[in-house]
């Protein structure tokens, strides 16, 4: 057991390596898990109803109907900042898991991932239009920033306490007296949210002082809301894969390190293929965010506004050559929050928070980032080698399997047929699932000699 100092939480020591996970069936995967993790053996029951019961459901949003399940997965292998963790990810697309354990496997075989994690400062921005004396309203506002800092910090008394809330206060001129939009300056106050992502915080916060801005500046009061470009709460994580983990039948490490340097600079020259490339390192962060009950939404967009910053929209994730291997680099915005949000009502959620073990927001953020890092290696090896198909569609055909309505080995044989065929689709399962049934059916033959 280890104590997290500061946060009253004491971990287990567990183990990301679970050899053979994907062959167990889903008790044996929720045992094996529960003992990794210390968590008790029935706590994974919660997940029989989806972790969100109905009258959980009524209560999150307007005009419920039902509930709506996906996969919830594990992904292994993972080794952060000399700590392993099981990663939780909860998403449709197959593969995913399996892509990012992979590449787990490869950069744990290089010590693991590092991550570094900046404050959680979120921006809040208040719009003021009609600005006769922009340069004067800049002037105004920093000279009152204290007095706006006291008035934003009453609002958030008890996270000020916990060592957060508003930290500062900038201002910019997006537009001047004459010009079509009139004088406009939008104000950015920055407040730490501690472990919660914090957007109804930081909206209340921006609602507080817009009239004293106002006042300040002689404005009229435009937007109060958070961005979710939030460029001061960012994430860092960095991999090195040896030679030998990039190594398989059909191309040598050192060919593999070439090819993926070569896939990472494509994306670096053409936006085009930046935007799958970023696609695919969100396949892993939301994953992550979905199945911990974070706003994946506000993380995609924040993501992508970060990477079309600089004009040019550019990939998050970056690969180079290095003596023994590769080195990659992902550097993104990333607000999560490990209180608050959907973790009052669903106990799936906080199913995946405990799984994971994350002690803190920041601790969430750089897991999400290194399974989006893994996600980029993933897709980055299997393209610069035999291409994306072939285990993308392995996998792709059990789905298919079981839609044809294939149960047990069933499952494995007829997508096992369909992949080989090249020919993943339903009518040809169900047509491949009639014979083999024909076949049980029929029994082995005993041939009689007389």
């Amino acid at each position: 057991m280890i104590f997290e100092e500061g946060t009253g939480i004491v971990r287990t020591r567990m183990s990301s390596r679970i050899p053979g996970f994907y062959r167990l069936g889903v008790g044996e995967r929720r045992r094996q898990v529960a003992a990794a993790a210390g968590l008790p053996a029935d706590a994974f029951d919660a997940l029989d109803s989806g972790g969100l019961d109905q009258a959980a459901a009524d209560g999150m949003i307007e005009n419920v109907v039902g509930r709506y399940a996906l996969p919830l997965g594990v992904a292994l292998n993972f080794r952060i900042d000399d700590v392993d963790y099981l990663v939780p990810m909860v998403i449709e697309e197959p593969s995913v898991v399996a892509a990012a354990s992979n590449a787990a496997k490869m950069v744990r075989a290089g010590g693991g991932f590092r991550a570094e994690v900046s404050r959680p400062i979120m921006i809040g921005q208040v719009q003021l239009c009609d600005v006769a004396d922009p340069d004067g309203a800049l002037a105004a506002i920093a000279a009152a920033e204290p007095l706006i800092l006291a008035r934003a910090r009453a609002v958030v008394p008890g996270m000020v306490a916990r060592g957060g809330g508003p930290t500062g206060v900038e201002a910019r001129v997006l537009s001047r007296p004459g010009q079509p939009d009139g004088g406009m300056v939008v104000v950015h106050l920055l407040i730490d949210c501690c472990d919660a992502m914090g957007a109804n915080i930081v909206n209340s916060v921006a609602e507080s002082v817009a009239a004293l801005l106002a006042q300040l500046t002689g404005a009229r009061v435009g937007l109060r809301i958070l961005s979710n470009l939030s460029v001061h709460r960012m994430v860092t994580v960095r991999a090195e894969v040896p030679h030998a983990a990039l190594a398989d039948d059909e191309q040598s490490g050192a060919a593999a390190a070439d090819a993926v340097v070569g896939a990472s600079r494509f994306a670096e020259l053409d936006p085009y293929r930046a935007a799958t490339h970023n696609k695919g390192i969100m396949n892993g962060v939301d994953a992550v965010l979905l199945a911990t009950g974070n706003d994946w939404r506000g993380a995609e967009a924040g993501a992508h506004a970060f990477a079309a910053q600089g004009g040019t929209y550019r990939p998050l994730a970056t690969w180079r050559r290095s003596p023994t291997g590769l080195t990659g680099e992902l550097r993104m915005p990333l607000a999560v929050g490990t209180v608050g949000g959907a973790l009052h009502l669903h106990a799936g959620a906080r199913l995946a928070l405990a799984m994971l073990a994350a002690s803190s927001a920041r601790d969430l953020a750089k897991v999400a980032a290194a399974a989006g890092l893994a996600s980029n290696l993933a897709a980055l090896r299997a393209l610069a080698g035999c291409g994306i198909q072939r285990g993308h569609m392995a996998l792709h055909a059990r789905l298919v399997a079981r839609a044809a309505g294939a149960t047990g080995e069933l499952v494995e044989r007829v997508a096992s047929e369909i992949a080989a065929l090249g020919d993943v689709k339903p009518a040809r399962a169900r047509e491949i699932l009639t014979r083999l049934r024909v076949e049980l059916d029929a029994g082995p033959v005993s041939l009689v000699i007389e």
